[in-house]
């Protein structure tokens, strides 16, 4: 069976407040003009690599076309390339004709094991393997514009290199979406493997698309936006017996059903939810083979986010808890496992405050707009544990479609004016903190 875990689902429409007038106005260095400038004139060009990339997605840990494809771009514009950092990650280093600091930015690269529905002359037809199960693989997470736009990004950036204050770091990322049974991979493993060190960046700046508001807009949210996200596993174990007997053993399906419920009372009627939301859903119970027969054994699959550490930690406590008293009360058992996967994307405020000033005057100030947090989680959180990171959403629907349909769906649908609006922002972010930042 495979699994994989679902990522980054998220709508614009859901709050779009535009933000206040910063009260520190936002005078752009010369060179986001020429960004600006250059952005258009290779438009179609990112478009057409988007376009390619869509055609042939690749699932997580399986990134080879897409990583070669951007190493081969990166090395033509004679940026310094390192390739197979975590299985199929390609790294590229700009270092600018001036001194001045060291700024990351990163594009995931991977897509989702879904056959795709769109009607679209790139529409993907691949299918691969994935967890032993033959899969229809598609870029239904909008990935392949985010790398399209950081290809872009550092062809513009290339052609501006004498006059680029500081160093900047390309990070194409692979394994987003969760890597198969068994492998390691992501920006968990990038992170082991040194993608922040040598250099190291002082901030790290990333984007995702998403359906819902029109093309252009975008959204952020100081703090935590995405949440944290752990996998759950509970092994109840009881007694075998016939359905027609139940007291002769134990039963695990009713044991199971009361933990369910059990588990519910942790969030609402155990958790603070004052301080942050929390979740905990049970997506999968497996669990007997007839209707007269009491199985010994039921498994319970599901996922757990928060957006507070200790929240976190204490629901964790509650979930075994739970779980094993409820169990031991009807003669059964409980196994919990519990696996950690992505920490909550927290944006840093200093830095979030800097890059919102910045986006109004890139984008216009009627296009930022601070969204809600989303229980969707990103494993760009690991970058951010390191160093300080800022990330936002690219909304991308014409026109708006409070129905158009989200992340990660078979219909997911990007509307390529975007891409444009990503690359400048991508790009202006990082020219405009290295020019502030470049005489400290």
């Amino acid at each position: 069976m495979y699994r994989i875990l679902v990522v980054a689902t998220v709508w614009c429409t859901i709050l779009f407040i535009p933000s206040a007038t910063s009260a520190q106005s936002s005078k752009l260095s010369p060179l986001q003009a020429r960004i600006d400038s250059k952005a258009k004139e290779i438009e179609s060009k990112v478009v057409a690599w988007r376009r390619d990339i869509h055609e042939f997605p690749e699932l997580s840990n399986q990134e080879k076309r897409t990583a070669a494809l951007v190493a081969e771009h990166l090395r033509k514009l004679g940026i310094e390339v390192q390739t197979g950092v975590a299985v199929h990650g390609v790294v590229g280093i700009l270092k600018g004709g001036k001194p001045g600091p060291v700024v990351a930015l990163r594009a995931d690269m991977d897509a989702l094991p879904v056959v795709e529905d769109n009607d679209l002359a790139f529409r993907s037809k691949v299918k691969t393997q994935f967890n032993n199960m033959e899969v229809g693989v598609m870029h239904a997470c909008g990935h392949d514009t985010h790398v399209a736009m950081l290809m872009g990004v550092a062809e513009i950036l290339a052609g501006m290199k004498a006059d680029i204050p500081g160093t900047v770091k390309f990070i194409f990322q692979p394994a987003e979406e969760g890597t198969p049974e068994g492998e390691e991979g992501g920006a968990e493993l990038m992170v082991k493997q040194g993608v922040l060190e040598n250099p190291k960046p002082e901030v790290i700046f990333g984007t995702h698309v998403s359906a819902g508001l029109e093309a252009g807009k975008i959204s952020y949210r100081s703090g935590p936006l995405m949440a944290a996200v752990d996998e759950l596993k509970i092994t109840v174990r009881g007694k075998q017996t016939h359905g027609a007997r139940p007291w002769g053993g134990v039963d695990p399906i009713v044991a199971s059903s009361q933990i369910i419920q059990g588990l519910q009372t942790i969030i609402s009627r155990q958790s603070d939810l004052t301080k942050e939301p929390a979740v905990i859903t049970i997506g999968s119970i497996h669990g007997g083979v007839r209707g007269n027969i009491i199985p010994d054994k039921v498994e319970l699959w599901g996922t757990i986010r928060t957006f507070d550490d200790a929240m976190q930690n204490s629901i964790h406590t509650r979930i075994k808890n739970t779980a094993e008293l409820i169990a031991k009360s009807s003669g059964a058992s409980a196994d919990v496992k519990i696996r950690r996967q992505y920490p909550v994307t927290n944006n840093n405020p200093a830095l979030t405050e800097f890059s919102v000033q910045t986006l109004q005057a890139i984008a216009g100030k009627d296009n930022v707009g601070v969204g809600q947090k989303t229980t969707g989680a990103e494993d760009f959180s690991f970058y951010q544990r390191v160093i300080p990171g800022f990330f936002f959403f690219l909304c991308a629907s014409t026109p708006v479609d409070n129905n158009a349909a989200s992340n990660h769906s078979p219909f997911f649908y990007v509307d390529e004016s975007t891409l444009i609006t990503g690359v400048r922002s991508m790009g202006g972010l990082a020219v405009e903190y290295m020019t502030r930042n470049a005489k400290k």
